[in-house]
């Protein structure tokens, strides 16, 4: 289905210079993070996002992307990905999932995170149950990564995740395929693609040097979705609400480091078990 893509690798000195893309990514979730509040509209988020990637002296990868009107993708409650930013006002307990990518010195970093308006306190139990397992699957899947293993391990780790966790919680999850997660480098969109789910082919065999990015999107209901009027939002066919959590990451013969998290990845990578190899 996705066919055996020749996998690019890059060099040490390119993986350090897209973590610094990577640093001005997290960096600005961070601050979406905290701006995220009740009466905030997903417009002022937005300009916010961009104010603080241009100060960086980087741009925003989404802005003008075939023609995206925005610097970030805000999608709230039904919407699962490419939410654009305008006049929408934010209300205690949405379920927000901010995607965001910006590109310094020619190098891109792509990350997304999901959280609720009002803090964890201000969330339903469903909405946090999915929220976390949608998180967690993505580092699942950023685990499964080593150099010699097939690169759709990476899928089946994420819908093993997921599975394990709807039977924890008690909840209907669907893994949205129609989106998944993709090269990354001097483009934001690379071959491979990287499947969030489980597929008969092995895919390529990861090798030292390769830049992905892991993203599962996650429904707490059907995986169907439909594409707005906009040409770019995407919702939920039954109305059930979406988590989506990104990181770009890199793979080398030493282990991984997580490009877009602020830490890279150290905490998340150990607790899996999985080795943590800054290349700094």
């Amino acid at each position: 289905m996705f066919g055996r893509s020749r996998l690019d690798v890059k060099t040490p000195d390119q993986i350090r210079k897209m973590r610094l893309a990577g640093m001005v990514v997290g960096e600005t979730l961070e601050l979406i993070r905290d701006l995220a509040r009740v009466g905030a509209t997903t417009g002022e988020l937005d300009k916010a996002a961009e104010d603080l990637i241009r100060s960086k002296g980087a741009t925003p990868s989404f802005l003008g992307y075939h023609g995206y009107p925005g610097s970030l993708c805000v999608s709230v409650n039904e919407e699962v990905v490419h939410g654009i930013p305008g006049p929408r006002t934010l209300v205690l307990g949405d379920l927000v999932s901010i995607d965001c990518g910006a590109i310094l010195d020619g190098w891109h970093g792509d990350a997304a995170i999901s959280l609720i308006v009002g803090g964890r306190e201000a969330g339903s139990a469903p909405d946090l149950a999915l929220m976390d397992a949608t998180e967690d699957s993505m580092w699942a899947g950023i685990a499964a990564l080593a150099v010699g293993c097939p690169l759709y391990d990476v899928g089946a780790a994420v819908e093993d995740c997921i599975v394990d966790a709807a039977r924890a919680d008690g909840l209907t999850y669907g893994i949205i395929e129609d989106y998944v997660g993709h090269g990354i480098g001097t483009e934001m969109h690379q071959d491979p693609q990287v499947p969030n789910y489980r597929v008969r082919d092995r895919g390529p065999i990861v090798r030292s040097g390769v830049t992905l990015a892991i993203e599962p999107m996650v429904t707490l209901g059907s995986a169907e979705t439909d594409v707005l009027d906009d040409e770019w939002t995407v919702m939920t066919q039954d109305g059930s609400r979406a988590a989506h959590w990104e990181n770009s990451v890199a793979v080398t013969d030493a282990g991984l480091w997580v490009l877009t998290a602020l830490d890279g990845g150290e905490q998340r990578l150990k607790s899996l078990g999985a080795t943590y190899a800054p290349q700094d």
